[in-house]
């Protein structure tokens, strides 16, 4: 199922969410102009990859181990994987952002991707292979809004044995694709030839998901700014 639009409306203009695509888009044109090797390298330092993380920690490199955790959010290896996370960030992250407001949306949407990024380390400790991506804290956007709205409309592509669109809850659209990635994730971790195969991050995908539906009940949302007539 894709998700093309919502129909939850919003009251304020999603300025974190706009420089959040714009950076991401910028930062992909920069890889662009790298050779393949150069890339590459560029992947290896600001990715995350497991050993290099669990190695800097070890060796006390702890401002070193924690960077690319942050740098990783802000990669991506094609452009594909680039459209589909700022897709997805596009339809749902205006809403959480007017939830909670401009700043407290950027270190919600940090902390879901951290949290992302650990439980990716977490499956993954002796992987020499960078992961790269926003996916972990989009997922966390996804889990916030699996619980505010789930109720709201999603218009959705479906392939089913025909291709076809139609308007399903949120909660279905967001509480399938959770599914998805658990599944994968787990069978993943019980076959290592699909895993090294596989070539995507899914239990960062479960850990965003889920800290960005824990985040949503410990951040405060802002204070409402309309008052609405009788």
């Amino acid at each position: 199922m894709i998700p093309l639009r919502d129909d939850t409306p919003r009251f304020t203009t999603p300025f974190v969410t706009y420089f959040l695509l714009a950076l991401n888009i910028a930062v992909f044109l920069f890889e662009l102009l790298l050779d393949d090797n150069s890339r590459t390298v560029f992947f290896y330092q600001f990715g995350v990859v497991p050993a290099h993380v669990t190695g800097a920690l070890a060796s006390g490199a702890v401002g070193s181990s924690f960077l690319p955790l942050l740098t990783s959010m802000f990669l991506h290896a094609g452009w594909l994987h680039l459209i589909a996370n700022m897709w997805v960030l596009w339809i749902f992250g205006d809403n959480i952002e007017d939830y909670f407001g401009h700043f407290r949306f950027l270190l919600f949407y940090i902390t879901a991707g951290l949290a992302a990024g650990l439980m990716h380390l977490a499956f993954n400790l002796g992987s020499t292979v960078p992961s790269v991506g926003a996916s972990g804290a989009i997922a966390g956007v996804m889990g916030a809004y699996f619980l505010l709205y789930p109720n709201a409309r999603v218009l959705t592509l479906v392939p089913f044995f025909v291709v076809f669109f139609t308007w399903l809850p949120a909660w279905l659209v967001l509480g399938y694709w959770f599914i998805v990635q658990f599944l994968s994730g787990t069978a993943g971790s019980l076959s290592p030839a699909t895993r090294s195969s596989a070539g995507i991050a899914f239990w960062a995908h479960v850990g965003g998901f889920a800290a960005g539906a824990v985040l949503v009940k410990l951040f405060p949302a802002q204070r409402p700014r309309f008052r609405y007539g009788r």
